[in-house]
């Protein structure tokens, strides 16, 4: 089966075919901008994959590459930029979808062709990679195990030295401006990007790390799909907590609350990252999901965490939930979250992350 991956010679989706080739039987196509990029990760790779420029600004050039293949994989941020007219394309392509994409807009702006996927029969879900994928799936998993959850809180941790890709800073600038979507009692609402600092414990090496309000997906999906919660909230920040700080001033100083200034502030931030000082040990990123609800008459706290390096945690998810879908394992049509009934299977999801030695640690507490 062929599978594309649209921005599969960046950080992220080289990490996706890497795992596609290495764990499954799949026929790649890189799909990128940078030639030169994608022929250097093709040829480390084998004769089971094969390289197509494109230019993502152009519908029908994505048209013309998604064509042909089982489904799309998609790595190409910024998502708030990219997303909806890549599930455009599959739509008119008539090919399955899956990507990583990360920004709450975007994700908004995507479910709301649901109605046109499941008119064709197509299965698309956005967001399968670090945060949101694995959180999503964690997040299931303990719906799941509960008879009753009321709060599903979910944090995440990252670091300047875990990742330089472009696409990743721009999302760090878009993330940390605006009003982002909180879903809190009972209903979505929308908080202002970069409030209510809350330290939050990670996982060894990462430990404590200052975390804020940021615009994520998992507040947008998940209320959608697991019936009866009350409160979905996500709180994101940087090892380096003086990167937040900077993302604080230039939230208050609106310079990052426009395309362009984002794409000014991304260069800049790009050239000068290697100068900036991070700690090498904490250079991670991790993701943490708590779910507070009952079973039987019993209050309990589920805590699932995760660490390791983000172009693991984030690649290898989307090569998954590909494959998960060329072999037919998707049964849901539409555009949806991967929590979603008839997505991603969670079980099975969790048990591929296990097999490719992504460590999630579990806790349950009684209150």
């Amino acid at each position: 089966m062929r599978v594309v991956v649209l921005g599969g010679a960046g950080d992220m989706g080289s990490g996706a075919v890497e795992d596609l080739i290495q764990y499954t039987d799949a026929e790649v196509t890189i799909a990128d901008l940078n030639v030169p990029a994608a022929e250097k990760v093709a040829a480390s790779l084998g004769s089971r994959v094969a390289v197509e420029k494109v230019d993502a600004t152009s519908p029908a050039d994505l048209v013309r590459v998604i064509k042909g293949h089982a489904v799309a994989a998609g790595a190409l941020g910024p998502f708030y930029r990219f997303e909806k007219p890549i599930v455009e394309a599959c739509l008119e392509a008539g090919v399955n979808y899956v990507s990583i994409c990360d920004d709450h807009d975007a994700a908004e702006a995507v479910l709301k062709l649901d109605p046109a996927a499941r008119e064709k029969g197509l299965k698309m879900v956005t967001g399968l990679g670090w945060t949101p994928g694995i959180t999503n799936m964690l997040a299931r998993k303990g719906y799941d195990e509960l008879d009753r959850v009321d709060s599903i809180r979910v944090y995440w941790a990252g670091s300047a030295g875990d990742s330089t890709g472009f696409a990743v800073i721009l999302h760090t600038l878009h993330i940390f401006s605006g009003q982002v979507a909180s879903f809190q009692g009972g209903r979505m609402q929308e908080v202002k990007a970069g409030s209510e600092r809350e330290v939050v414990e990670f996982p060894s090496p990462l430990g404590k790390v200052h975390t804020f309000h940021v615009g994520h997906p998992e507040p947008v999906t998940i209320p959608l799909y697991l019936e009866g919660v009350k409160e979905v909230t996500l709180k994101g920040g940087l090892a380096e907590n003086y990167l937040n700080n900077i993302s604080l001033i230039l939230r208050s100083l609106r310079m990052n609350d426009k395309p362009w200034k984002k794409t000014a502030l991304g260069k800049l931030f790009k050239a000068l990252l290697p100068l900036f000082p991070v700690n090498r040990e904490r250079s991670l990123s991790g993701a943490r999901v708590d779910l507070i609800g009952y079973r039987g008459r019993q209050k309990v706290r589920l805590s699932y965490a995760v660490v390791d390096h983000m172009r693991r945690l984030t690649g290898i998810p989307l090569s998954i939930g590909a494959w998960m879908m060329a072999r037919g394992e998707v049964k849901r049509t539409g555009v949806f979250g991967p929590e979603a009934p008839g997505g991603i299977d969670a079980d099975i999801f969790l048990q591929e992350i296990a097999r490719r030695k992504i460590t999630v640690e579990r806790r349950e507490e009684y209150l």
